[in-house]
């Protein structure tokens, strides 16, 4: 077989998977309605069953095995990332409370001056 048809039939079977995984969602909803008198954690330990199966089934499929792939690097990425300390956080967020305050006060008077600008040249107060 060429690579071409190994991707077709890849295609395929991925779709078919896909099939699978979406009815396992679909059957989570619907038997979630249908059982509706039932308990809820009855109902809620089913839900996760379908939910973890459909996940299984969609992580079979190259784009699952891509995503599974991101999410481990994502997570080798976001360990090596430098936390900032708790004083660098706090001094952090002081700056953005004070920013937001000084833009805060300098767009109020801006809109005052234009307001009362406007009120002149038009002659109508509110």
């Amino acid at each position: 077989m060429n690579a071409s048809t190994e991707n077709q039939e890849s295609g395929s079977l991925d779709s078919l998977k896909w099939g699978i995984a979406i009815l396992f969602l679909a059957g989570a909803v619907v038997g979630n309605y249908i059982y509706g008198e039932q308990s809820v954690l009855l109902r809620a330990v089913g839900v996760v069953i379908a939910v973890v199966i459909a996940g299984l089934v969609a992580g079979q499929t190259e784009k699952g095995r891509n995503a599974i792939n991101f999410a481990k690097e994502a997570r080798t990425e976001t360990r090596k990332v430098v936390w900032p300390t708790r004083q660098e956080a706090v001094q952090t967020t002081l700056i953005v409370l004070v920013a937001t305050l000084i833009m805060s006060l300098v767009m109020w008077g801006l809109d005052s001056i234009l307001f009362e600008l406007v009120g002149f040249i038009t002659g109508l107060k509110v």
